[in-house]
Parts: C-alpha cells; sequence; structure tokens
C-alpha cells in the first residue's frame, strides 16, 4: 500500500481535491483521473460543505487540549491556501522511523533492510516508544500521523475530522527533531539532503531508504511550517 505525505488544508485533503504524485503524474500524461482538480465543481462543493466541518473540528480540538497547547489552533483553510504532496512509501517511512530509533540506541546494530512488521518487532523501536521513555525523535517516532502548524512539545492521541483516532504532533518539533537526527548521524549540507530526495533509491538498504524519505519530510515540513498549514499521511 502507498504512502503519501500531504500539507495543505484539511478541508482541500477531505474534499479529496488534491493529487497524489501518481495521480499527478497520470494526468500530465493525459490519463484520466479520479480526483476532481480544486476548479471543478464538484470539488468546490464538496469544499463548501467540508470546511465547516473541519472548523468545528479544530474547535473542539482546541477545547479538549485547553492549557496543554498555549497557542491558539488557526490555519488557512480556505480554497486559495496551497498544498503539496509526495509519495515516500512506506519503506522509506519505516526505514526513516528506525533510522531514528536506533540513532537514540546507538549500542544496537542498525538493520541493513528494513525488517517486516518494523512497527511491531524492532527492538531500537521498542525502547523509543516506551512508557516513560522520553525520546529525542518523538514526533516521528511515536507514530503520529497529523502534524498541526502549531509549536508544541507533546504528541497526543484524538479524532480526526472523519472521527477515526489517531496520533498528533507538531509541524515545528518535527521539523526541529529532523534537523536534530540529520545533526547526530549524518551531518549532511541542506543541498546534499535535497539530492537525496530526487529519486527513489533503487536497492533496498534501509539507509538509503531513510535519507530518501528524510529528504521529501524535510522539505514538507519546511513548507508546512511555513506557510502554516497541517501536514498528514494518506495511506
Amino acid at each position: 500500500m502507498a504512502l503519501d505525505v500531504y500539507v495543505g488544508s484539511l478541508t482541500r485533503y477531505y474534499a479529496g481535491a488534491w493529487e497524489n504524485p501518481m495521480e499527478k503524474a497520470a494526468r500530465e500524461r493525459g490519463s484520466p483521473r479520479p480526483v476532481q482538480p480544486s476548479g471543478q465543481a464538484q470539488a468546490v462543493t464538496s469544499l463548501a460543505r467540508i470546511r465547516p466541518q473541519v472548523l468545528a473540528w479544530r474547535a473542539r480540538l482546541a477545547t479538549a487540549l485547553g492549557k496543554r497547547i498555549e497557542v491558539p489552533l488557526d490555519w488557512d483553510e480556505t480554497d486559495s491556501a496551497p498544498w503539496f504532496a509526495d509519495r515516500p512509501g512506506w519503506d522509506g517511512f519505516g526505514a526513516l522511523v528506525l533510522w531514528a530509533a536506533y540513532a537514540e540506541h546507538p549500542a544496537l546494530r542498525v538493520p541493513q533492510t528494513l525488517p517486516e512488521e518494523w512497527d511491531q518487532n524492532d527492538i531500537a523501536l521498542t525502547r523509543s516508544t516506551a512508557v516513560g521513555f522520553k525520546s529525542r525523535y518523538s514526533h516521528l517516532v511515536r507514530d503520529v500521523e497529523m502534524w498541526l502548524p502549531v509549536s508544541f512539545e507533546i504528541t497526543f492521541e484524538g479524532e480526526d475530522v472523519g472521527g477515526r483516532r489517531l496520533m498528533m504532533g507538531s509541524v515545528a518539533t518535527l521539523r526541529r527533531q529532523l534537523n536534530d537526527l540529520n545533526a547526530a548521524t549524518w551531518k549532511a549540507a541542506a543541498d546534499e539532503v535535497e539530492a537525496w530526495g530526487r529519486a527513489r533509491p533503487e536497492g533496498g538498504g534501509l539507509e538509503e531508504s531513510a535519507r530518501y524519505a528524510f529528504a521529501l519530510f524535510c522539505k514538507l515540513a519546511r513548507l508546512a511550517e511555513a506557510e502554516r498549514l497541517p501536514m498528514k499521511l494518506d495511506h
């Protein structure tokens, strides 16, 4: 199953008025798309119908969080808000998560390839997500699926707009933790990181896959923070 990362308004996301990289490539080749572009009537109707639901969800979330988040939950949910998407894939995302977990436990040997059921059985990830362990990369390793464009340190579980429970974190904290991960391991310059994301690695090496996903996450987290927009996994 594919894994994409979306940055943009949640109204547009839940209306389906966006494209993943494969849909975009198909459209550019002239193939029919399953998603209506934002300028067409169906998408406009969906955006108008879904926006009040998103705004009501955001207000409920702000009330539930109370003083645990000191700044208002607020971002652009209008039709004019930009959006971005890319596809690290589960292999890239899993490799990046494990790379972060092993960086916290240097006595453990990093696997050469991504293990099957890496999210359930990996010893480093189990230690990084154990109750009471203060992970340096909490907004990456704790099964977060949505990052909000507000600065806070906690991760928390709650319902999304559609009522599905998921873990949420902060775009700003994710971006800082990605920078910390690079500083602790690769120490790569910005142009080197950008180059990692230009082509998906053909081999199955864990570090190469982690670098590819790292480049995409850095790019999308930077855009999410600059534009003050949510960032969400799509699968």
